[in-house]
C-alpha cells in the first residue's frame, strides 16, 4: 500500500513525533519528565546538567549543528552541486528536513526499510545507493512511484542479473512508471560494489534499455572506496566516472531524459568530486551533479575530524563537532584508573575509542579540561578511563567525551537531545534506525 507522502503529510508526521510521550524507552532523560509530550519538555528548555538528565546521555550542540548545515549549503552551492545527504548517517526525520531547508535536492539512504521512513515523513526525493533486487521492496517502491506523480527515486544498477530481477519484480506489480536507475561503476579491483569496467557498465546499461520497467538516468559511484586512495587515485577514478557519461551520452543511451545524474560524493573526498565535477564536459542534456556526503551534519571528534576535505581546503570553512556523550564517574579504585557509566551501547567505537575532553564536577564547580584522563576501553556498559598524574577526577563527576563515527553514534540512540552552550536544551531528535 502507498502512502499520502506529500509536504502536507510530512509536516504532519514531523508534529506527530513532536506529540509522542516520553516513558522508559529513552535514555537519559529525566524521570520527572515521563508522560510530557515532547513538545512540551523542549518547551520546558530544561538544563541537560542541572535539571534531571541523567547519564550516559548523549547530546547535540544547537549551534554546531546549525553552523554545519549553512557551511555545506553554502559549500554545495559555491561549486555548482546539488546535494542529497546520506540519511542512514542520522535515520532522523527532523534532521532530513533541516537538510533540506538548507538547500539539499533529496535524501540519500541505502536500505528499503530507510526508504520507507523517509517517505513516511515526506521525503519526495530518494537516492538509494544501493542495487534494489528484493522483489517485495519493489512492489512497494512501484506503488509509491504509481500513487504520487512528483515522488523522485534513483538507485544504483552494477549487474545485468539485478536487472532482470528488478524489471521480473516492477512487470509482475504492474508498475505504471519506470524506477530511474544509474550504473554503478566501481571504485576498483577489490573495492565494494560497482560493475568493475566500462565494458561491463555498458553491459549493465543494455540490460536497462532492454527492459520497460527501468530507465537510465545516468551514472554515480563511491570514490572512498578507491583503492589506496589519495588525491590523485580518487581524481583518476572521478574522471572514469565523468568519462563514463560522456560515452553513454554520445552512444544515446540518455535520449528522452531532463537531466542527466552524474552523482559521488563521501564525507572523506568530496573536495575531488567537486574538482572533477566543475570540468563535466557539455553533455546533449543538463547535468545533475549530485554530491552524497553524509557524516557533515554531525562530523565528529576522530576520524571525519581527520580526513574531512576541509582540512585541505581551510578556506572553505571547517566542519565543527556537534555530538559530546556525557558520562558519570561511578567508581575510583586507583590514582591510574576510574570507570564510568557509558560502554558500547552509547559510545560508537568501530573506529575508535571516545575522547575525554571536560569534566563537570559533581559538586557543580566550574566545567575543566579532562587534563591527563584518556578512555582505554569500553565494556557495554562502562568506559575504563586512564587517569595521570595530578588528574582531577572524582565519583559523581560528569565527563563530556567526544566521539569518533557519526554513523555509529545515531544509532545507539533513540532520542538526542539539541542542547545550546549554556545547556539549555531546546530539542529532541527522534531516529529511526
Amino acid at each position: 500500500m502507498a502512502l499520502d507522502n506529500g509536504p502536507v503529510h510530512g509536516r504532519e508526521a514531523l508534529a506527530e513525533l513532536a506529540g509522542e510521550r516520553v516513558d522508559h524507552r529513552f535514555k537519559g532523560l529525566p524521570p520527572d519528565a515521563y508522560g510530557l509530550t515532547l513538545a512540551e519538555l523542549a518547551g520546558q528548555r530544561r538544563n541537560l546538567f542541572t535539571d534531571g538528565f541523567a547519564t550516559p546521555v548523549l547530546a547535540l550542540s544547537a549551534e554546531r549543528l546549525e553552523h554545519n548545515l549553512k557551511l555545506m549549503e553554502t559549500y554545495a552551492a559555491r561549486h555548482g552541486l546539488a546535494f542529497a545527504p546520506h540519511g542512514k548517517t542520522s535515520m532522523a526525520p527532523q534532521l532530513f528536513h533541516r537538510q533540506i531547508e538548507h538547500g539539499a535536492w533529496g535524501i540519500t539512504l541505502a536500505v528499503p526499510h530507510q526508504v520507507w521512513v523517509a517517505r513516511a515523513f515526506g521525503i519526495g526525493r530518494i537516492f538509494l545507493a544501493n542495487e534494489l533486487v528484493d522483489a517485495a521492496a519493489l512492489r512497494r517502491l512501484a506503488a509509491e512511484l504509481d500513487a504520487d506523480p512528483e515522488f523522485r527515486f534513483v538507485c544504483y544498477v552494477d549487474s545485468v542479473r539485478g536487472v532482470e530481477l528488478m524489471d521480473a519484480a516492477l512487470t509482475a506489480a504492474g508498475a505504471a512508471r519506470p524506477v530511474d536507475v544509474v550504473v554503478e561503476l566501481g571504485a576498483g579491483a577489490g573495492a565494494r560494489t560497482g560493475a568493475r569496467t566500462e565494458a561491463d557498465c555498458a553491459a549493465v546499461a543494455d540490460a536497462v534499455a532492454g527492459t520497460r520497467t527501468l530507465r537510465l538516468a545516468g551514472v554515480a559511484g563511491y570514490e572512498g572506496e578507491v583503492p589506496d586512495a589519495d588525491p590523485e587515485r580518487v581524481h583518476a577514478w572521478l574522471r572514469r566516472l565523468v568519462a563514463l557519461a560522456a560515452d553513454f551520452d554520445r552512444a544515446g543511451r540518455f535520449e528522452g531524459l531532463d537531466e542527466i545524474v552524474l552523482s559521488a560524493g563521501g564525507s572523506a573526498w568530496f573536495d575531488a568530486v567537486a574538482d572533477v565535477f566543475a570540468k563535466v564536459p557539455g553533455l546533449s542534456r543538463p547535468v545533475l551533479k549530485l554530491l552524497r556526503s553524509g557524516a557533515y551534519v554531525s562530523h565528529d571528534d576522530g576520524h571525519y575530524r581527520e580526513v574531512t576535505p576541509f582540512n585541505r581546503v581551510p578556506a572553505e570553512g571547517a566542519l565543527e563537532p556537534a555530538f559530546r556523550l556525557w558520562t558519570q564517574v561511578v567508581s575510583r579504585p586507583s590514582a591510574e584508573q576510574a570507570f564510568a557509566n557509558a560502554g558500547k551501547r552509547d559510545a560508537a567505537y568501530d573506529l575508535d575509542l571516545p575522547f575525554a575532553q571536560v569534566v563537570r564536577p559533581a559538586d557543580g564547580g566550574p566545567e575543566r579540561p579532562a587534563a591527563g584522563i584518556a578512555v582505554s576501553g569500553l565494556s557495554d556498559q562502562h568506559a575504563w578511563l586512564r587517569t595521570g598524574p595530578g588528574a582531577e577526577l572524582e565519583v559523581g563527576d560528569w565527563v563530556g567525551l567526544g566521539l569518533s563515527h557519526p554513523c555509529t553514534s545515531f544509532d545507539k540512540w533513540q532520542l538526542i537531545p539539541v542542547a545550546e552552550a549554556d545547556g539549555t536544551v531546546v530539542d529532541y531528535i527522534r531516529t529511526f534506525f
